[in-house]
This record gives structure tokens, sequence and C-alpha cells, in this order.
């Protein structure tokens, strides 16, 4: 009985399965198999089919079998045959496909990404990450290879403790630091069974963390903005915390005044509440030197949030969250199973790259990089568009261009039309808020690789005209 699976992975890169269970004899059986394995697209134009000694062997057929199919197939114009390339399924064949409704025409798909949120990709310092892994491997010790600590590596937590302080201006001891996968995890970690709700939140804000307190059953009442950033005279007795962005508040790109970053531990002091404290980008800052972190003001009732997602890469997850000590064995309490934790080999990394400088060397870097991309766009503005402006400090990536009013989605679907991807900033909105800022873009300028950015800036200038 013929088998009806190839394993001929050395030579195409992946099995085959044929049935060859039909009538008649096994050479046209084992044609029309191709035959069909051809029309159905599960043999792609240009795949290289195994030798037939090969395909003979695995199916528990006779060679000639399998070579007169072949040459059937050859013949027919199913396959290619050339010396020294093998036999190949012909590009002229068009794969069936499943038929589907009619659908109405789409946009093109985007040709210049100005989303916000991602840093340039391009810009990853591939050769200090390496050195660092090496070295951090090398220096690894044996149980670092064991199942290892929910409160994360000391390596890695000494390392931000230092750096955190000198940068930011935290007051973080190692012990106080629990290693996370990211911001979107340490809301997860804290909200499922440690804090409750309901939780102040900016009107503002991005909504997968809306929506992913909504699924953790967590009440959010929006603050409204203004120029001075959150009004934190709205928070009251209701509220059990507050989720803020006070270096660089997200989207509308405006900082906490100081006099409401006061109001908001005063107000954590007063009812037992605590601050949340997202640092999404606060090392960038381009007009002065960065304002040191809420935290810094009260350690006991600020929990402060960090991530390399928007410094370094949103590929290595790896956060922090810098707690107040009542807080630290509930959280890993709630952190439990070893499959949730960041993984150990990238925490030791990052540790002796932030160790060995390479961290505050690629920040600056990438601070003029970004700081240089912001001033092009705000003067392309102000030569080619000079209706609309950048609005919010120059800090972090990205930046909000305020519309008249009325234009927001005409200008986003204008850009969609040209290829170009950015957000409205209605999009951010709480649902419950009312609308407090004006129509505009939220455009990430540091998304788009270096050698893209001026064709990005000059579509994107396009559409605003």
């Amino acid at each position: 009985m013929a088998k009806s699976w190839a394993n001929s992975a050395a030579v195409t890169g992946s099995d085959l399965h044929l049935d060859l269970s039909g009538p008649g004899s096994k050479r046209a059986v084992l044609t029309a198999a191709l035959r069909e394995a051809i029309r159905a697209g599960r043999l792609q134009p240009g795949t290289r089919l195994p030798p037939y000694r090969s395909l003979a062997a695995d199916l528990g057929l006779a060679r000639n079998t399998v070579a007169a199919a072949y040459a059937e197939l050859i013949a027919e114009g199913w396959l290619t045959a050339r010396q020294g390339s093998g036999t190949r399924v012909a590009h002229r064949v068009e794969p069936r496909r499943a038929s589907r409704p009619a659908r109405r025409p789409q946009r093109p798909e985007p040709v210049h990404h100005l989303r916000q949120g991602q840093p340039d990709r391009s810009s990853f310092p591939r050769t200090a990450w390496s050195a660092s892994a090496r070295r951090a491997l090398n220096a690894a010790p044996s149980e670092a290879f064991g199942p290892g600590d929910p409160h994360g590596r000391p390596e890695l937590r000494r390392a931000l403790a230092d750096y955190l302080a000198r940068a930011r201006g935290v007051r973080a001891e190692p012990e106080r630091i629990v290693i996370c996968s990211g911001f979107a995890h340490a809301l997860e970690l804290l909200f499922g069974g440690v804090l409750r709700g309901p939780l102040a939140v900016e009107s503002y804000g991005l909504p997968f963390h809306r929506e992913l307190l909504v699924e953790a059953g967590v009440r959010t009442i929006p603050l409204g903005l203004d120029e001075h950033g959150a009004r934190t005279d709205e928070l009251d007795s209701r509220m059990r915390a507050a989720l803020l962005t006070p270096a660089h508040q997200f989207p509308t790109g405006g900082p906490l005044h100081p006099e409401r970053r006061a109001a908001a531990v005063d107000w954590a002091r007063s009812s037992g509440g605590l601050v949340l404290e997202d640092d999404y980008d606060g090392e960038f800052r381009y007009d002065r030197e960065p304002v040191g972190a809420v935290q810094g003001l009260d350690p006991e009732r600020v929990i402060y949030l960090g991530s390399v997602s928007k410094s370094l890469s949103p590929a290595v997850r790896l956060g922090w969250m810098v707690l107040p000590e009542h807080l630290v064995d509930e959280v890993l309490a709630v952190k439990g199973l070893r499959e949730r934790w960041a993984s150990v080999l990238d925490q030791l990394a990052l540790a002796d790259f932030v160790e060995s400088g390479h961290y505050d060397r690629h920040v600056r870097r990438m601070r003029q990089r970004y700081r240089h991309r912001r001033d092009q766009l705000v003067a392309a503005l102000a030569e080619h568009a000079p209706h609309i402006t950048a609005t919010g400090i120059a800090a972090g990536l990205h930046a909000v261009l305020r519309l008249r009013p009325g234009t927001e989605q005409a200008i986003v679907a204008a850009a969609a039309e040209r290829g170009v991807a950015v957000e409205g900033l209605d999009d951010f909105r709480h649902p419950d808020a009312s609308k407090s800022a004006a129509d505009g873009v939220v455009v990430g300028y540091a998304t788009p690789p270096e050698h893209g950015y001026a064709a990005a800036l000059d579509a994107l200038i396009t559409a605003l005209r």
C-alpha cells in the first residue's frame, strides 16, 4: 500500500501530503495527486520538488512510476525541469483560490508609517546589544539558568535602581523594583488582585490600556485636560488610584504643571490612594533637561512604571515597576507562575547594556535624531502648511498637529489615500469624556527608518495641504 506523506524537508523545505487513495494505476493516481496539490496552492509556483528517487522512497512507489508522473506533468506544463535546478512547479501555473464575495475597493496599504508609539526599528543598536548579550551570558552564574525569581534578576534591578535615580530622579532600592514584560503587563499584575478601581485616567490616552482595564473589571473615570495637563483638582474620594503621564501627556503632548504634580501626591496621601506614573518617554525632552519623575515626591504613594519599548525597542519585552514597599509582596504573589516572567537572558543583557553605558549613549543618539526629525516636521509645516501647527512640548516620539475644526477625519482619510498612516486625536479620547482638545492628527515621527523619513514627511505635507 502506497504511503501518503513525502518527508523531503531536506530538499523542498517542508513535508508534502499527497492523497494516493484514488482509483487507477499508481502512476495515474500520483500524477492526479501532484496536479491537485499544485491547483490547490499547496505546491506554489517555483517550489522545488524532491528528486524522483527520494519521492519514490518516501511514498513506497517504484522509481519508474514517479519518473513517469514527473515526465507527464512536465509535458502538460505543470512542472519544469532544468539541469542543476531540479524539478519545479511552473511559474505560469495559477493556484486555485476560493471564491470570495465582491468587496468594496479598499484604500492602499500604507507606504509611510507615521503612527505613534514605535521607535525607528532600523536604529536598534545590534552590535552593542550583541556584545552585552555575550558578556552577560559568559558571566552569568549557573543558577541564572534555573527557574528564576519573579522579582527579576538582581543584576538588572541594581542597574535600573542606579540609572533611574540618576536619569529620572526616582527613589528606588533594587528590592522595590519588580521586572515585568512591559507597561501592559504591569497593569495586568497591578489590577489582577493588588489594586481596585475606580481608576482616574486622563481623558485622552491609549485605547488599548483602557480596554485592558475594562477586561480586568476596572471602572475608569476620565480627568479633564487643559494646557497644564490633567485636571488633578478633579481627583476625589471615589477614586482609588490615578494613572497619569506627567512628563509628556499622551497623546496631547503637554507636561503636568508642578502645582498639579504636587496636588496629585497630596490627594494620594489624604485619600489613601495611589498615583500610577507612566513614564513612557521621559528621557526624550528636546527643549530642556528632562523633568524628574513624580515618584521622587513620595515613593510610598506613587508607583513608577517604565519600559524600553520607546527608548530601545518593543521587541525587548522588558519593563519595570518601582513599588511602594508594602505592595512588593502582593505584586509578586499575583505574578506567580513562571510562564509570566520575562526572559532571564534578556534581563542579563539589559543589565550589562545599562551598566556598560551603552544605554545612555543610545538614548543620547536617538534624542538627537528624534529632535532633528521633529524640527524637520515643524519647518515643513511652517513652509508648506502654515495653517497647521505642532502642539505640545518638544519631546517624545510623536507630535499632535492642530487642525481647523471639523477637518480631522478628512485629513486622516486624505493621508491614507496617499499611503500615509496617521491617527486622529479623537481616536484616543475616553468614551465618557467630552471633547476637550481641538481637532488634530497624531504623527509618530520616530517610526520611519532614517532613509524613509523625508519621503514620509513629503507625503504627509501633501495630504495636509
